[in-house]
């Protein structure tokens, strides 16, 4: 009861809202937990809700029996037995009222989260083009019952809320799925046919969106390093009412224009100012599922982290959130996986941020979906998420399942000056080293100085060595550090080198 009860505010006018209270005359449970939902296999089932103080809940599920009282508050929570794999299977909630849900099913649950690379939907819609690639054969192809789908909306809090908003869980179909993570759903395609058990997707994402949203106040308030979230976030403050003022001169000339036949300007896109707020998607969209069990986390989001004041903290910043989710659900460190973020034509520091991303991976039970090779330059939304959930779906079964699959493609491990060259080896290299086109591109050397320039490379086995002649004593080295770099370093598997630089 105790981690439970730090999920709800302590102003009862809050947890009045959330559940619709005062009408405590029925046993009311959250909206992550509903028919058509997927428990997490092998760990104790966990149901919480609302109802009168002092009433006697009782649950039965799958042939065990659990029961409570409601606390002074109307809060209740009770936990079975944890069990395999399988189902529908039949759940029933007992208090003053009866709820009854035929269609359960236990399998595992992953929670899709972060900004719009992971809301980029299946089907064609107006702010994603045209869709990912071949949506059409896609779509036509998602009718898989066993795999459950829920849509958190999207939602800011000052405070950690008991509940999300949502539409209720779903079992995946053509219209169900049209409007999903194609990231999300792609992943647990591969996952249910590695694993050949039921998956539960729940997405909780909004575009962008910068990662000290999604972290809580708790974490960015410990660490000292951090103080810059808050700093960036009242000056983004300030900016907004001429950003609001700009935005009304813009909607009126384009209502003009279009009271005049003409086509009318194109509005720039801005940012909700309150999903920008330090915590404030972490009190709305992921505070309220942390009593709810899980397998793992596949994270899309950076992007919005790549300006000047962001970037050089990102590294402490999203290793922080990390250690902050698996501190908040207290299932240990469990298996989170990333994307880093693909190529795309921009001044902002994107290898920077890349560069933390691959830092992170440090931390245990993580994972990075390397996507240099598959972005579009000109679009900061690439079409291909088939790929991307592959590549998530490759660090789920090797570190989620244990089936010790190539998982990525080289990840720098070492550099070392010699003769006049910089050597250079990798992990994930064992099976070999391939160039994709005539010669290998996107090195850089560089002296004492730091100052870098491009350099010739050739691939020695399992290694690379680098080197120009304008630098005749390289110290360091660093491979496609740009926002939209020419690399083409992969491993035979067929999965591409990681951006990265030696520069410690």
């Amino acid at each position: 009861m105790r981690r439970f009860s730090k999920l709800f505010p302590s102003i009862c006018a809050v947890t009045l809202c959330v559940f619709g209270l005062p009408a405590w005359a029925n046993v009311t449970l959250p909206s992550s937990l509903a028919d058509h939902m997927v428990i997490q296999r092998d760990r104790p089932v966990h149901l919480w809700g609302m109802a009168e103080p002092g009433e006697a809940i009782a649950v039965d599920f799958r042939g065990n029996h659990a029961s409570t009282v409601t606390d002074a508050l109307g809060r209740w929570s009770l936990y079975l037995p944890p069990g395999e794999a399988g189902g529908p299977f039949p759940l029933t909630i007992h208090g003053k009222n009866t709820i009854t849900w035929n269609d359960i099913l236990v399998g595992d649950v992953w929670i899709a989260s972060g900004q719009s690379n992971m809301e980029f939907m299946i089907a064609q819609t107006t702010w994603s083009n045209s869709g990912v690639f071949d949506w059409k054969n896609v779509l036509a192809a998602a009718n898989v019952p066993n795999l459950r789908l829920l849509q958190i909306h999207k939602t800011y809090a000052m405070y950690p809320m008991a509940d999300v908003v949502s539409s209720g869980w779903s079992a995946c179909t053509p219209a169900t799925a049209a409007n999903f993570s194609a990231v999300g759903y792609f992943f647990a395609q591969e996952i249910m046919a590695h694993e050949h058990v039921p998956v539960g997707i729940i997405e909780a994402d909004w575009g962008g969106t910068p990662a000290e949203a999604w972290t809580s106040l708790d974490a960015l308030s410990a660490d000292a390093g951090l103080m810059p979230v808050f700093a960036a976030r009242a000056q983004s403050m300030d900016q907004e009412v001429t950003r609001t003022l700009q935005t009304q001169a813009d909607e009126r000339a384009a209502a003009l224009a279009k009271a005049q036949g003409k086509t009318p300007p194109p509005i720039p896109w801005h940012p909700d100012p309150q999903s920008w707020a330090p915590a404030g998607l972490f009190n709305g969209m992921i505070a309220p599922l942390i009593p709810l069990p899980i397998r793992g986390v596949i994270w899309y989001q950076g992007e919005s982290n790549t300006d000047a004041s962001r970037a050089p903290i990102y590294q402490k910043l999203f290793t922080s959130m990390i250690q902050d989710w698996r501190t908040h659900w207290a299932q240990g460190n469990f298996p989170f996986l990333f994307v880093q973020i693909a190529s795309f034509k921009s001044d902002d520091e994107w290898a920077e941020v890349r560069e933390a991303q691959r830092k992170a991976l440090s931390l245990p039970n993580t994972g990075m979906a390397v996507t240099i090779d598959i972005g579009n330059p000109d679009d900061v939304h690439p079409k291909d998420k088939q790929d991307v959930g592959h590549r998530l779906a490759l660090w789920a079964l090797d570190v989620a399942y244990g089936e010790h699959v190539e998982d990525s493609g080289p990840l720098f491990r070492q550099a070392v000056p010699e003769d006049g060259k910089m050597h250079i080896w990798f992990d994930h290299a064992e099976s070999g080293l391939d160039v994709h086109g005539k010669q290998l591109e996107g090195f850089e050397v560089a002296g004492a100085d730091k100052k870098f320039v491009p350099a010739q490379a050739q691939v020695q086995g399992d290694s690379v060595v680098a080197f120009s002649a304008a630098v005749p004593n390289p110290k360091y080295v660093r491979y496609a550090w740009a926002s939209n770099p020419a690399c083409n370093l992969f491993n035979h598997d067929g999965l591409p080198a990681s951006p990265f630089t030696s520069i410690p």
